[in-house]
Parts: C-alpha cells; structure tokens; sequence
C-alpha cells in the first residue's frame, strides 16, 4: 500500500486459523456471525462499502476484475488505518458489526481519478483495478461516488483457466447470471469471510471462477461439512434472500 489513498498490487501470504483473529481484531464480528453463528448488531442505519470497478473503453477482462474487488474490500479491512487507534477503525468496525453490505460502482477517465482522493484502497490484478471506499451510511456518500452508476454495464464471459495452485479460489455461482456490479460485491464478502474464518492478516492472492452444475454441488455439500466459506446473499437485490451466491475455499 502506498500513499494516503492506499494500494495494493502484490498480496501477501495466508497465516492462522481463527484462533489467530486477535492480530486483525476488525474482522472479529465476522468470524462471530459466519463461523460460531451469533447475530449482527443493528443501529437502525444502513451502512455500506462503496467498491468502485474501472471500466474504461474497453474495459478489462471480468475475472481480473472480479479479483480486483475481492481484494479492495479486505485490503481496507485489514489496512491499518482500520485497526485499533486507526482514523478509520470506528468506521469499519461499526459497519462489519452490522452488515458487511457492499454497492458495487463503475467509473473511467477523470472520474476513477477523483475516487482515488476519497479515503479507500485500490487494488490491481491483471491490468484491472478496483477501489474499495470508507464505508458508511448509504445516505451520506461523496456526491462524487453517488454519480457513479451502478447497474447497467456488463461484461463479456472470459477464459482465464484453472486457477494457480496453492491460493484460495472463490467461486461465483454461474446459475445465478448475476451482473458484474452484483457479482463484484459478492466476491467481496466471499474475501472477508474466509479471511475472518482463517484468521488472516494480510490479502492472499484469491483467484475468482465460475461454478456450475455438479461443481457447485460439490462445493456447496463442502460448505456445509465446514470445509469452505458460503456467502448467503441477504437478498437487496438480483437474488432470493438466503440464495448462495459465493463459496470461497
């Protein structure tokens, strides 16, 4: 990470298990509701992270900008401004407390250049890059990320191959078609939980894929046997509240 925007270009490596939660205490309310199964908080606000995708013309490919936005949103959780004494630790731990609720954004040209002033991390995979923003009340953005547009861009089917040995892949349920936008913030929670669940402290090189079918079936049977992380979406918006949109192991 350099400067006072934030970026991140090279992961680091896996460490612990949850018992290691104590080095990365933001993360701690995740591993609280996911993994020993206790409930959120609630203040009565609605909070979000702002992840926004670059997109210029032409965009980048979908899955280095997928991994991008997995990256961006645990790279500012685990930054440490977001740490104990950190200027952005109340911010963060007030919202992973209630819901780790993500609204996935698309800017290009001067517009990616103004988020970069806003307090937030970037992140590059592959010549793409996603920036994940300060989250807070969805009410109460910088007029520059609610002019931003959410919905509405697409992009094409990649092949990006098997993914590398020896990092951990979170895979996008394909049955459910969810837009680049729905899918970008998916990965993102996918990311936070399996690092609240392994107690990391540093940004592992996540690879995104596509699973559908009998892999999906796997995957999810390997969920529930606790050997993968699932993120069942709380149903804003594209899919059922409940639906399992990602599994990250």
């Amino acid at each position: 990470m350099t400067g006072s925007a934030g970026s991140v270009s090279h992961p680091g490596a896996l460490v612990g298990g949850v018992d290691d939660l104590a080095e990365a205490p933001v993360l701690a309310p995740l591993a609280d509701r996911y993994v020993r199964d206790s409930a959120p908080v609630s203040d009565g606000v609605v909070r979000a992270m702002p992840v926004v995708l670059r997109l210029e013309r032409p965009p980048a490919a979908r899955t280095p900008v997928l991994e991008a936005a997995a990256a961006a949103a645990l790279a500012l959780c685990l930054d440490p401004r977001a740490q104990p004494g950190g200027e952005w630790h109340d911010a963060v731990t007030i919202w992973v407390s209630t819901q780790i609720r993500k609204i996935a954004r698309r800017a290009r040209g001067a517009h990616w250049a103004a988020v970069q002033e806003l307090p937030g991390v970037t992140c590059s995979v592959g010549g793409a890059e996603a920036r994940a923003l300060l989250p807070g009340p969805v009410d109460d953005v910088a007029r520059i990320v609610s002019r931003l547009q959410i919905g509405g861009t697409e992009l094409e089917p990649d092949d990006p191959g098997p993914p590398p040995p020896d990092v951990p892949v979170i895979w996008v349920n394909a049955a459910l078609e969810m837009t680049v936008g729905k899918a970008a913030a998916q990965v993102g929670h996918a990311s936070m939980l399996y690092a609240a669940a392994r107690g990391l402290t540093s940004v592992p090189p996540f690879a995104v894929r596509d699973a559908d079918g009998e892999q999906w079936a796997r995957l999810c049977d390997q969920a529930r046997r606790g050997e993968a992380v699932a993120v069942p979406d709380a149903g804003y918006t594209e899919v059922a509240p409940g639906t399992i949109t990602t599994i990250a192991r």
